[in-house]
């Protein structure tokens, strides 16, 4: 028997073009020359996105760490988050002593609902954090006409949606700030890696100190201002965002052609429910998702059956208010009663192999189980 070659759940596209930015960076980027390729990545992404300032970073995390510390939020504040997204969206809420509170999903897009984000809202409610979950794009129409009513600042968190666009407007241009990550499974990776944008030169500057232990930007004398935080991209992660970057288009046209792929096989299966990509949105679907029907047993039985074929798959993420790290907390059991799409959904969820070295044959392989888990 010919045993087939497990397919892994994600992975990049790396071509000698980022090896040889990456080879000149290690060669050339010290000591005065140090910054060359960060400034050379900021400047190209702010010019992708269409905002005015970008800050490299090490993580999305530090992204949203930042948005917030330069926003005031602190203890005493509230700031929402929808109830299925990583926790990294949600942890640096707590990293500045604030509140987190959990919204719903709405049940099309998987993203931030408008009206239970208007429904959480309090006098506390500093900042909204929208999640343009596995490359779709929230409502921000909506969420931005209601956050500018209530006096919310809205970090959008564009982690899994580089390419994605609303109304022809890149993913990221939507709040007072947005964050993005090049995790390594990401469509534009540096292995380790993010990136901040802004239209606000003012938060812009703040950020700057914060960013690097306190210091202005430009310090020679390394004299510290106030005691700040280390969040720097190293300039072969800039050297290989770059070369990335001058590659998009052809990784997000990769992505939609992998999601084409799985909706042709899985179509007539009326009770699969796949990405969605509503009118005036363009997905780059980071992550080619299927919610199954309760009657295949749930997530779990879905990627045992997977994985005995051979084939990698991940979760939907968990509503993070039943998580174990937010166990005990009143937001969480509030949520837990109130977020009935977010607990519809997410036990049926999974993300299904997409990898930018994905091949039709290995989509064929992977809709051969879901069809068999289906017509059983």
């Amino acid at each position: 028997m010919v045993s087939l070659e497990r397919i892994p759940v994600s992975g990049p596209s790396i071509t000698e073009h980022e090896v040889g930015y990456v080879a000149e960076a290690a060669r050339t980027a010290w000591y005065s020359n140090a910054n060359a390729f960060n400034e050379r990545f900021e400047r190209a992404f702010a010019a992708y996105v269409g905002t005015p300032h970008a800050i490299a970073l090490p993580s999305c995390t530090s992204a949203i760490h930042l948005s917030l510390l330069a926003l005031g939020v602190g203890p005493g504040d509230e700031v929402i988050v929808p109830d299925c997204t990583w926790i990294a969206s949600a942890a640096p809420i707590h990293y500045v002593g604030a509140t987190t509170v959990f919204a719903d999903i709405d049940a099309g897009t998987w993203c931030l609902s408008p009206s239970s984000f208007e429904a959480a809202i309090t006098p506390r409610t500093k900042a909204v954090i929208p999640v343009n979950l596995y490359g779709g794009m929230a409502d921000y129409d909506a969420i931005n006409r209601i956050a500018a009513r209530h006096g919310v600042a809205v970090v959008e968190d564009a982690a899994e949606s580089i390419g994605s666009r609303l109304h022809g407007r890149a993913s990221g241009s939507f709040g007072t700030t947005g964050v993005f990550s090049f995790h390594g499974s990401k469509t534009l990776t540096t292995g380790e890696g993010g990136m901040l944008v802004t239209a606000d030169r003012a938060l812009h500057d703040r950020i700057q100190v914060l960013r690097d232990h306190g210091r202005q930007p430009g310090d020679r004398f390394f004299y510290n201002t106030e005691v700040g935080w280390k969040y720097k991209m190293s300039s072969m992660q800039a050297a290989l965002g770059l070369a990335q970057l001058e590659r998009i288009d052809e990784l997000v046209e990769r992505k939609r052609r992998v999601f084409d792929w799985y909706r042709e096989r899985l179509s007539g299966l009326d009770e699969l429910q796949l990405n969605h990509e509503p009118q005036g949105v363009l997905n780059t679907y980071w992550m080619v998702t299927a919610i199954l029907p309760a009657r295949v047993g749930g997530k779990r039985a879905a990627m045992d059956a997977l994985s005995a074929a051979g084939i990698d798959s991940r979760p939907f993420f968990h509503p993070l208010s039943s998580l174990p790290a937010y166990a005990g907390t009143p937001q969480a059991g509030a949520a837990a009663a109130a977020n009935t799409a977010s607990y519809r959904i997410a036990p049926h969820g999974v993300n299904l192999p997409s990898g930018l070295g994905l091949s039709e044959a290995d989509v064929d392989r992977v809709c051969g189980v879901l069809r068999g888990l289906l017509e059983r």
